[in-house]
């Protein structure tokens, strides 16, 4: 079980992350979009929307740095573990829970707006449920583990190398025997997510207005009267008068 869930499950999640978004940009281009719905109800989502997504940023920096910096560097620069995990854990605590309270204004948002309510796709709920699920675990096990509740877990020593073993294909799966349950949960949340990311609203974070930056500007004018309507077309950059 260990083989299936740590040394298989992560490649078969990656796969479905990897051909479900050449999927979408193939296929349903059109239909790669954060569905906005801003215009139904925008006072709860100016609230919600960047407290998660500001959170989140934080909450993925904080998990790379966790997971794919080893021990020996921070060692090296002369960061002891009694600093490191004060840091890690009041800068993870604090971005974790603004992550949670923002996501928990959207959904609240989601379901007891009707117009937003409507709106919301089958594909949502699976989502938001994997979503929450990963949050509140990973809050749960942050809190558990800086308590000494699991005793004395050192999460670099695992699941961190266990991790960093992904990207060479040599996971030692017998780590992550020894991890907590929390910790366990969390990351199979997390990877099922992954996988959930191509398939819903998530894929909008592979978007990014790189081409509007160098796109010809959008020349708005008021129809002269004395001027013919029609003339013909020109491609590319056309000086504004």
């Amino acid at each position: 079980m260990d083989l299936i869930l740590w040394g298989v499950l992560p490649y078969v999640s990656v796969a479905l992350l990897i051909a479900g978004t050449v999927w979408r940009a193939r296929y349903d281009a059109f239909g790669w979009t954060s569905h906005s719905t801003q215009l139904h109800e925008s006072r709860l989502l100016r609230i919600g929307s960047p407290l998660f997504h500001f959170g989140m940023l934080f909450v993925v920096l904080g998990h790379v740095v966790g997971l794919l910096i080893p021990m020996s560097w921070t060692d090296a620069v002369g960061l002891s573990d009694h600093a490191y995990h004060l840091l890690a854990v009041s800068t993870g605590m604090v971005a974790g829970a603004a992550a949670a309270v923002g996501i928990g204004i959207l959904v609240y948002r989601r379901f007891k707006v009707p117009a937003v309510r409507k709106a919301t796709l089958k594909s949502d709920h699976l989502m938001y449920t994997f979503l929450l699920g990963a949050m509140v675990l990973g809050l749960t096990a942050t809190v558990l583990n800086s308590t000494g509740q699991t005793g004395g877990y050192d999460y670099r020593e695992g699941i961190s190398v266990w991790f960093r073993g992904l990207f060479t294909f040599t996971p030692d799966y017998h780590l992550m025997a020894g991890a907590p349950l929390a910790f366990k949960l969390h990351i199979l949340f997390g990877f099922t997510l992954f996988a959930l990311i191509p398939y819903s609203r998530l894929v909008h974070m592979f978007s990014a207005p790189v081409k509007y930056l160098a796109r010809p500007y959008v020349v708005y004018r008021r129809r002269d009267p004395k001027r013919p309507t029609g003339r013909s077309a020109r491609r590319g950059w056309e000086r504004a008068s």
